[in-house]
């Protein structure tokens, strides 16, 4: 068997892949921060990827579906595609948001309060001011993709009876929130990487 032709085998291939590079690159040193950095980007390419890719590509061509009269319809892509995506996504979701606290690690309290809690990291100021905006932003999109936006999901693709004024309701409030995170996401991701690399327009 083709190791390449099933996602989830290519995917622990590559996390074998990057291991023994790492190995090769940096000796056998355990560096812990390195490895929960890893993870927490990997995981977050796998929910913010999913975002853009709902937002700028299958919500649309949904739309352009259901308008388009003698067109194929989008049932391929809500029985198909939506459920495997949103497996995903929310998974990437709480994968991302763990990774973010393992990351942080003693610096979790210091980072969620903006450094107004003693913290034992030894960070900046700018750096728990920085990295807290994100882990806020990156909480509240975790909190609406499992509150707002999968309850509503399983209504729509029919894993949830529901009439259709009900599915209709869902379709908005799960529209709405992902359209949220889509714009919080860009603050988020800047926040991310200018809490280590700086903020745009600003010299740290």
């Amino acid at each position: 068997m083709n190791i390449l032709n099933d996602h989830r085998r290519s995917l622990v291939l590559g996390i074998i892949l990057a291991l023994l590079l790492t190995f090769g690159i940096g000796g056998t040193h355990f560096n812990q921060a390195g490895l929960a950095r890893w993870f927490h980007i990997v995981a977050g390419v796998f929910w913010i990827g999913l975002l853009y890719y709902f937002n700028v590509a299958q919500t649309p061509a949904l739309a352009d579906a259901a308008a388009d009269k003698g067109g194929p319809g989008g049932a391929g892509i809500s029985k198909y595609v939506a459920p495997r995506a949103l497996f995903w996504f929310r998974w990437g979701a709480v994968a991302t948001w763990l990774g973010g606290a393992w990351l942080l690690g003693a610096s979790f309290l210091s980072a969620f309060t903006f450094g107004g809690m003693a913290d034992p990291g030894g960070h900046t100021a700018y750096y728990l001011r920085t990295i807290g905006t994100g882990a806020w932003l990156g909480t509240i999109m975790l909190f609406n993709v499992w509150v707002l936006i999968w309850p509503n999901q399983k209504k729509i693709l029919g894993m949830v009876a529901a009439t259709d004024a009900e599915k209709a309701q869902a379709r908005k409030v799960a529209g709405l929130a992902s359209r949220v995170n889509f714009v919080l996401s860009i603050p988020m991701l800047m926040c991310m990487a200018g809490a280590s690399h700086g903020l745009p327009f600003l010299g740290h």
